[in-house]
Formats: structure tokens, sequence, C-alpha cells
């Protein structure tokens, strides 16, 4: 279980947000003066959302990396804490990584969708398990109609693959992440249209421009 979840749920039955804001405030400052003082024993300890290559990362990057790591945790615990306590998250360089088990597909995606709000996510790897399954047909389907549409915009030169997440839930297509612009992101729609097996197409991608304002 994640340990900022740990966290969180301590926090729900305290039923104070402010306080979980706090908690992440001082964990932040805590893991900063770890930093200055002994890397390694961060790594040794395990702290979450902190890969095992710290050595090789500036002191930047890992802090920035901890702050996703906690914007995250805080909207998953925002949104429904229950829902995501099999969840791990973890952070590299912007790379954000979702493990673990939730209970139906539409929570899985709702986690590929809140992982992408933290400014700096460059880009969401989302590996969680569904324990809830239909039917064999229907979910070949859905794997073949997310692979098609992953293929086709790893494919284009003019689409930056890497900052879209494609999800497709019974023929429904979930697209979220970062487009760099409006043509970028209306040309990831016109190959979602093509898809077949699907019947409609659900847009939380976010323009990079509106995360500046």
């Amino acid at each position: 279980m994640d340990p900022l979840f740990v966290f969180a749920k301590l926090n729900h039955k305290l039923n104070s947000v402010f306080m979980f804001k706090v908690i992440n405030l001082i964990f932040i400052v805590i893991l900063f003066f770890l930093y200055g003082c002994a890397p390694a024993a961060i790594t040794a300890a395990g702290v979450a959302g902190v890969s095992a290559s710290e050595s090789a990362k500036g002191l930047g990057m890992s802090i920035n990396d901890t702050i996703v790591h906690a914007s995250i945790t805080e909207n998953m615990f925002k949104t429904d804490v229950n829902k995501f306590m099999g969840v791990k998250i973890s952070v590299d360089d912007g790379m954000v990584l979702l493990t673990g088990k939730v209970e139906n597909p539409q929570t899985r995606i709702e986690a590929t969708r809140l992982s992408w709000k933290p400014r700096g996510v460059k880009e969401v790897i989302n590996e969680i398990q569904v324990i809830e399954t239909g039917s064999v047909k229907d979910i070949a389907k859905d794997l073949a109609a997310a692979t098609t549409l992953k293929t086709r915009l790893i494919a284009d030169k003019n689409i930056s693959s890497v900052n879209f997440s494609v999800d497709v839930v019974n023929g429904v297509i979930f697209i979220s992440g970062i487009a760099r612009t409006e043509k970028e992101m209306n040309l990831v729609i016109e190959y979602a249209k093509t898809i077949k097996y699907t019947n409609q197409i659900v847009n939380y991608v976010r323009l990079a421009d509106s995360l500046s304002q």
C-alpha cells in the first residue's frame, strides 16, 4: 500500500483536507533536508514516489517528482480515497507509473486522468489491474481499439504520443494528457474517430498553454 495513502486515510478520518496539505508540505520539507545530508538514507527508507536512482538525479528533479507524487495522491484522496487505496504511484523525472488493483475500469481511467493534472507530468503509464472483468470478446475489442489508436499516434510525427494516454472501455475511447497545440489535440481526436468497435470519445486532454494561465 502506498505510504502517502496512509496519510490520506488518517486525514480522511480527521475530516481535514487542510491537515493533509500540511502533512504533504512537512513531508517535502523533510525530504529536502534529508537529500541535502544523506541521499542514500532516503533510498534505504523507501520513500514513496522517489525512484532508486536518486544518485543520478539532481536535487531539483527529485523534489519535483515528490511534489508531483503528493499532488496526485491528494487528487485521488479528494476524489475518493477508498477507490484508490490499492493504487501505487511512482514518479521518475516526470514519468508517472501507476500499479496495483482497482475494482472497475472506470476507476482505472480516473486514476490516469488525475495523474495528468499536476504541473510537471510528462508521461503517465497505467499498469493498474482491474478486478472486475467483462466478456472476453468485449475485452478483446477494447484492447484492439486502444492498441490501434496508440499505434497511429506513435506513427504520426506531428504528435508527441508520450503526452497522451488512451483507454477503451465498452467501446468508449478515453483520451487524457497534454497537447502542445489545439491542432495536435484535434489530430488525436480525428484518429480516434477512425477506430473500429468504438462508439464514443471522451476527451480529457488539456492544452499546454492553459497550464501557464
